[in-house]
Parts: C-alpha cells; structure tokens; sequence
C-alpha cells in the first residue's frame, strides 16, 4: 500500500516505474499527444538533467500500451490509437571505448539485441546492421516506433580524437541511412540529443527529423514552469518553507533566482526550472539553495572537450549579454565550426533572454546556479587548472562576513597572485572588477557589478552574513599613483551614496587601488558610510 502522499521523481527516467511508486508527475501529455498523433519523425535537443530520457520512456509506453500508465492524465480521453512495436535505443550506453573496433562492437551489439526483441533475427556479424535495413525494408507501413535518446553520446564522447571521431560517424552512418531509406515504415521515430551538428555527423543522415528545439509549442514540453511547481508540489513548497524558516512568497523569489530562466523558446515566451535542481532541492531544504548544477556533473563531455581545445572567451567578459542569429541556434553546424556561445547554449550554460526583429539573440545565464557553475569553469581557466585553496583555511565569504578589510585585501590579492598573469593581466578598471565578480561567484557568492543608483554607480556589491559591502576599484599603471586614486575612490564611493538602495544590512564601503606594477592592491581605505 503506497501512502498518500506523493513522493518526488528525483532521478526516475523510467515512466512506468514512476506512475507504479506515486511519485509526482507534471502532466505533460497535452503535448505529447500534439508530438505524437500524427506520425512522424521527430528531434528533439535539450541540455542534461531536463527529462530528456523520460520523455522517451513516455512514448515508449503510450505506443506499447495505449493508456494503460495514463490514469487520470491529460491524454487518457485524447488517445485512440492502436499499440505498435516499440525499440528504444539509449546510446548514451555507449561511451566508452578504446578503438574502433570496440565501438563497432558495442554498436552492433546493442542494436541486435534491441530490435530481436520485434521480430529482426541477427547472425551476429559484421552484415547486422545492413541485414537490419533489408528488415526494415519488409516491415508494413506505418509497423514501428523507434526511439533513440542521446544519439549524439558516442560522438562527443571522442570529440578531442578526430580521427576516431570520423570512423564512429562512419560506422553509424550505417545504422542512420537505412533509416531515411526506409521511414514509411516508423509510425514514429523520435530521437534526443545535447548537440546538433551537421554534414560532420549522423545528422546528415537523419535530415527527414522534424526539429522542435527551438518551437514556442513545445517550450515547456522539458522542464517545470512555476504554474507546475505551484500546482504539482504545493506540500514540498510549504515543507521547505518551514525547513529554512521563509514566508511561501520568499521561497520562492529564491527558487526562482536559483533555478528558472532556461528558455528553448526561439520566441523566448516560455521559461522553465531545472528539475532535477527543483527535484534535489525540495529532497533536502535544509541544504538550501545548493548549486546542484554543478554537483550532478553539468559539465557535458561535448562542452569540456571542446573547452580543451579552445577555451572560453576572456574572463573579463563573464557578465557580458552574448549576441547570435537565431539562424546560427537553429541550424545544424558541423563541429570545426561551432560557436562557443552556440555550444555553450545547448548544454544550458547560457539560454534565450530577448529576440528582437531581425532574429538577433541576446544569450545570458538562466540563473544563478548556471552563473556559479560558469564562474568556477572560468576560475579555474584563470588558474590553469590549479586548486587554488587559502592558506588559513578560512573562506573569503567569512572574511567578508567579520569585516575586516586588510585581511579581505589579503586574500583578493592571495588569489590574484595564483593567476597565470601572463595569459590574463589586468589592464583597467573592468577587468580588475571582473576577475574579482568571477572568483566570488566560483565561492558561491552573488556579487552585482555595476550598482546604478541615483547618484552613480559603483564597481562590485556583494552579501555575506549580515553585511553588505560596496568596493569602488581604480587601476593604476604605477603604484605611484595609488595614493592619489585611493583619495578619488574613497571621495566617490561617499558623495555618491554608493550602497544606500534598500536591503536589511550592515553597510560597509571601501576604496581599493590596483596596481600592474606590482600585481596587486596596493592601497585600501575603509570608506565611512555617511547616514
């Protein structure tokens, strides 16, 4: 006997699995029934951790079993379709290998043992996949449903090995031109993927898929929008509000800062949660507003291989609104010339923010996990890879948090001087703010930059504990211009009220001076804040 009370889905990609344990489900089958109606051939690519695999576990068991794990669900009245012969293909199963051979084998061996299961007879040899195509050739029309999530896994897998990248595209290029050849006999055929690349790989094989990435129908069909969170975990919204001690309404302006903003809308009318950070944080609220994007792996094998051999843009443009075509989102590009901002969106680190007429794109984070997690990718291209850990052992949040202002200057500079300087030195004001914005957020801080007021605007403000601090920065070419910038930064950061917008703490203001010549701040002053 299953209690009443619904329990979370937090790792569950198997739908039957899910529907038998009551565990919550956000009713998405509106959509699937509008995906899956007609027949069709369909593509569909979203960052980790969206629901991707459950999805196809979804249809899996719609067209096996008709309504049978629908009870009570948007499309239980809507569907009348007969059930079919179902093959599911996970290809995330295969990423490790060591050689060609390994792969092929690998390869054939799994579609051998899935499509047994509906009729097709391998001899176990090289002819498989080819015998496979002469099968799908004798099926009656509109037999079967194929469903292949993460087809682009093997292929990222050994992005950094050109050579063996080309021979698995090669290999399953077998597997993907019959196919084409033979789509009259699918009823459906729905594939997923984190990538979408072009003449470089399988999809100039699967050219016929309806791509529904980007429409404004399908926007939500992956992820919770906060109407869902609201309807659908109502009891594990009010457990977690008791947990941390928050009004409802706090809660969540807090979820939402931490979790939403992920758009694959190219209208950008439709934004979502992660669910699995939802999923995570309503299992364990008393850990709070963790960073489970980074935690779960939120660094995609396709993202960090390509980071390897091309690295990310200048730290100094962390905060920077990227701009692209929506032509260049939408359309397939083969890997050598890929964008890293392209790439970058479709494993979740940056998403849709506005599109103006002309089909121009502005990328930012969806949210504050995303720009942590983005902030610690840069600290540690700042640090070459290095660890950088404080000497004391103490974080710069609790130094933060004490106030004491020689001790904050110390550890600034501790950890500009672990910077390969060479390949990052900081040459003014801006960079000098943005190398600091980044190692706060890789700390898990949320500092804001450039802090408009009504009187100015000041460099870099960030929370801890019960303080807010304000630091007005000056970049000098000589550490004999410090003193005098040092006076300029202190006078500016008091005329103009820096820090007076409204918040619940203790205001401290201080003036600090770097310097290229010395590599460091060699000048601060804490700034009295005047009532």
């Amino acid at each position: 006997m299953f209690s009443a009370e619904k329990i979370l889905p937090l790792g569950q990609s198997d739908f039957q699995a899910l529907r038998k344990s009551n565990a919550v489900y956000v009713d998405k089958t509106h959509l699937i029934h509008d995906l899956a109606r007609d027949p069709g051939c369909v593509f569909l690519s979203c960052p980790r951790r969206f629901g991707k695999s459950l999805l196809a576990s979804t249809f899996e068991s719609l067209f096996k079993y008709g309504v049978r794990d629908f009870k009570d669900l948007s499309i239980e009245r809507l569907w009348t379709d007969k059930r079919y012969d179902v093959v599911r293909l996970d290809f995330s199963n295969i990423k490790q290998f060591k050689d060609i051979e390994d792969f092929a084998h690998q390869f054939r061996h799994l579609l051998s043992a899935k499509f047994s299961d509906v009729g097709f007879e391998p001899k176990g040899t090289a002819e498989d996949i080819a015998d496979l195509g002469y099968w799908m050739a004798k099926l009656p029309s509109l037999s079967l449903v194929l469903l292949i999530d993460e087809c682009d896994a093997p292929l990222t897998a050994c992005l950094d090995k050109s050579e063996l990248f080309e021979l698995v595209r090669l290999e399953m290029r077998k597997f993907f031109l019959p196919l084409k050849t033979n789509v009259g006999c699918f009823r459906f055929l729905f594939a997923t993927g984190i990538t979408k690349f072009s003449s470089t790989s399988i999809f100039s094989e699967l050219n016929n898929l309806s791509d529904i990435s980007l429409s404004p129908k399908y926007g939500a069909l992956l992820g919770y929008t906060e109407e869902e969170i609201r309807q659908n975990f109502a009891p594990f919204l009010a457990k977690s509000a008791k947990s941390l001690d928050l009004p409802e309404k706090e809660l969540i302006d807090k979820l939402r800062a931490n979790y939403d903003g992920f758009c694959f809308d190219m209208r950008c009318s439709t934004h979502v949660y992660c669910p699995w950070s939802v999923l995570s944080f309503f299992k364990a609220p008393e850990q709070g507003f963790f960073n489970y994007w980074y935690a779960s792996g939120g660094h995609p094998t396709v993202l960090m291989k390509h980071l390897d051999g091309h690295g990310l843009e200048e730290p100094a443009s962390f905060a920077e609104r990227k701009l692209v075509r929506m032509t260049d989102l939408a359309t397939p590009k083969d890997l050598s010339g890929i964008s890293r901002d392209i790439l970058l969106t479709q494993a979740g680190y940056l998403t849709i923010k506005a599109v103006d007429e002309l089909g121009i794109v502005s990328l930012g984070y969806p949210n504050q996990e995303v720009a942590i997690s983005m902030a610690q990718l840069y600290a540690d291209q700042l640090l070459s890879g290095r660890v950088y850990r404080p000497h004391d052992g103490v974080l710069l949040e609790s130094l933060l948090a004490k106030g004491e202002i020689s001790a904050i200057v110390n550890r600034f500079n501790e950890v500009l001087n672990a910077l390969d300087y060479n390949r990052y030195p900081i040459v003014d004001d801006a960079m000098c703010r943005a190398y600091l914005q980044v190692l706060m957020i890789g700390a898990d801080m949320v500092p804001q930059v450039e802090v408009h007021s009504s009187q100015g605007t000041s460099a870099l403000e960030v929370d801890a504990g019960d303080r807010h601090w304000v630091f007005e920065l000056k970049f000098a070419e000589k550490t004999s211009q410090a003193d005098q910038l040092l006076i300029k930064a202190a006078a500016q950061t008091q005329n103009r009220r820096y820090g007076r917008t409204p918040h619940d703490k203790k205001l401290n203001c201080a003036a600090l001076v770097f310097s290229a010549e010395d590599r460091r701040f060699v000048a601060w002053q804490h700034v009295q804040a005047e009532a």
